[in-house]
C-alpha cells in the first residue's frame, strides 16, 4: 500500500517541478547581475556544445565559434536551469527512492538475522538438553547394572545356603 502511494508522490513532485521550472525561466532574465551570469553560463555551453558537434561530425574545431545573441542566449540558459531543475527533482526522487529501498533490505536482513540468531540459540539449547539426557541415560544404565548386580548377589547368597 506504501509503495504505490510513494511512487504517486514521486511523480507528482515530477510533475509540478515542470511549472516551477517554467517559472524559474521566465524569472531568470529579470535581475539584472543573475541576467549577465546566465548569459554567460548560456554563452559558455554552447560554444562548449558546439565544439563537441564538429569533433563528433568530423569538422574543424579551430575555427571562431560565433556568441549567441542576448536574448538566445537568455533564452537557452532559462531552458538549461528548467532542465536542471526537473532533473534534479527527478534524481532526488531517484536517490530517496534508493534510500528507501537500501533501508527496507538493511530491516529484512537485520530481521533474517535475528531469526538466525535465535535458531542458533534453540540450536545450542537443543544441544545441552540431549547432552543431559545421555548423561541421565548413562547413570540411569549404570545404576540398573549395580541394581542388577546386587539383586545377583542376593540371589547368590541365597543359593548357597540351599542344597540344590
Amino acid at each position: 500500500m506504501v509503495l504505490p502511494l510513494l511512487k504517486l508522490g514521486t511523480l507528482a513532485v515530477k510533475t509540478l517541478s515542470k511549472p516551477i521550472a517554467g517559472r524559474l525561466k521566465r524569472e531568470a532574465g529579470l535581475h539584472p547581475r543573475f541576467r549577465q551570469f546566465i548569459i554567460n553560463m548560456a554563452q559558455a555551453n554552447h560554444r562548449i556544445t558546439t565544439t563537441m558537434q564538429r569533433r563528433i561530425y568530423g569538422h574543424a574545431t579551430n575555427v571562431e565559434i560565433r556568441p549567441l545573441n542576448e536574448e538566445k542566449a537568455v533564452q537557452a540558459a532559462a531552458d538549461l536551469i528548467g532542465e536542471l531543475f526537473v532533473f534534479s527533482v527527478a534524481g532526488a526522487a531517484v536517490v530517496f527512492e534508493v534510500q528507501r529501498s537500501a533501508r527496507s533490505e538493511a530491516k529484512k536482513e537485520d530481521l533474517r538475522k535475528q531469526e538466525m540468531e535465535a535458531m542458533r540459540q534453540r540450536d545450542e539449547e537443543l544441544a545441552r538438553e540431549l547432552e543431559l539426557l545421555k548423561k541421565k541415560l548413562r547413570e540411569l544404565e549404570n545404576g540398573q547394572q549395580g541394581l542388577a548386580g546386587v539383586f545377583k548377589f542376593k540371589q547368590a547368597h541365597r543359593g548357597i545356603g540351599k542344597p540344590s
